[in-house]
């Protein structure tokens, strides 16, 4: 029989986005449900998988709150997740990502300690490297310092947070909303960032939080990140960006757009570029520019997009 929750652990919330992952999601389940940490509040979100994952979870897990999307919605379907946790912090997790054991603790211990703290961004490992990483208890570092060399990708953590492994306090998702539901896919985090930042909050990395993930290379050798990443990174300049380094943000995308279009014979950048374009009326509307200070320390990798694909 599992001992029941302290009373000094408030409730923590994990919220999973599911989609045609089923034995990553299980895995992911499993390491949730034996977690040291026992005051958990776990919401799955199935994005209309067809591999069956929502009735795994809903026979293997039946304690988990489960909603199922009629349709594939992208990242919104985390909105729904949130709108139905019930706890002070709330989780976010992919379906191949999962936090260590006693990483949730050290969690709330951030939050409490730092009421300005909004976002605690995990080091988000590799998973491949699972049982050959650095301990877990090395002193914490901010996130315009961090130097965690097993971390994936560590500069990613800069003024945002990597969305297979972070904690959100409960007033942020209420007061601020949560991820942008015409992103669909990509970027979502940097969007949410400059929400929390503009908003008086904190953004901060830790290396001894830690969430291991598992990469997917087949992602990576189709063109829809190339295709999300690159109308999305024009939104994001829309949408917060103050109106003079908006313009200039634009110039360089739109010679990333056309000279990355010659150079890699592919399409895939005008069509982003023409569809950015044809949903302009609906990002404007979403137009909040944010403070000049927050707009200049936020580092958006304006030519990301154009590396993805070869």
């Amino acid at each position: 029989m599992s001992n029941p929750p302290s009373i000094d652990e408030p409730l923590v919330s994990v919220v999973m986005l599911c989609y045609n992952r089923r034995e990553d999601a299980r895995e992911g389940l499993q390491r949730l449900t034996t977690q040291s940490y026992k005051n958990l509040d776990i919401v799955v979100v199935d994005n209309c998988s067809s591999d069956s994952t929502a009735e795994m979870v809903q026979q293997d897990y039946p304690d988990v709150t489960l909603i199922r999307m009629p349709k594939n919605v992208g990242v919104d379907a985390y909105n729904e997740g949130f709108r139905r946790s019930r706890g002070q912090y709330v989780i976010i997790l992919d379906d191949d990502s999962f936090p260590s054991d006693g990483s949730i603790k050290r969690m709330v211990e951030k939050f409490r300690d730092n009421p300005t703290l909004g976002i605690v961004a995990f080091d988000v490992r590799d998973y491949a490297q699972y049982n050959n990483v650095c301990p877990e208890t090395t002193p914490t570092k901010t996130a315009t310092d961090q130097k965690s060399p097993p971390s994936s990708g560590a500069d990613a953590y800069i003024m945002s947070f990597n969305g297979a492994g972070a904690g959100v306090r409960r007033e942020i998702l209420d007061r601020l909303g949560g991820y942008p539901s015409e992103f669909f896919l990509y970027a979502n985090e940097l969007d949410l960032a400059f929400r929390v930042w503009d908003s008086g909050y904190r953004i901060e990395f830790f290396p001894d939080v830690v969430a291991y993930h598992k990469t997917s290379a087949v992602n990576r050798l189709s063109e829809r990140a190339p295709f999300y990443y690159t109308r999305n990174t024009f939104w994001l300049t829309w949408k917060h960006y103050p109106f003079d380094m908006m313009l200039r943000a634009n110039v360089l995308l739109m010679y990333y757009v056309f000279y990355h279009t010659l150079e890699q014979s592919t399409t895939v950048y005008l069509r982003a570029f023409a569809d950015a374009i044809s949903n302009l009326r609906q990002v404007r509307k979403r137009r909040k520019p944010v403070k000049r200070e927050i707009a200049s320390k936020m580092r958006v990798p304006l030519k990301l997009p154009f590396t993805m694909y070869r």
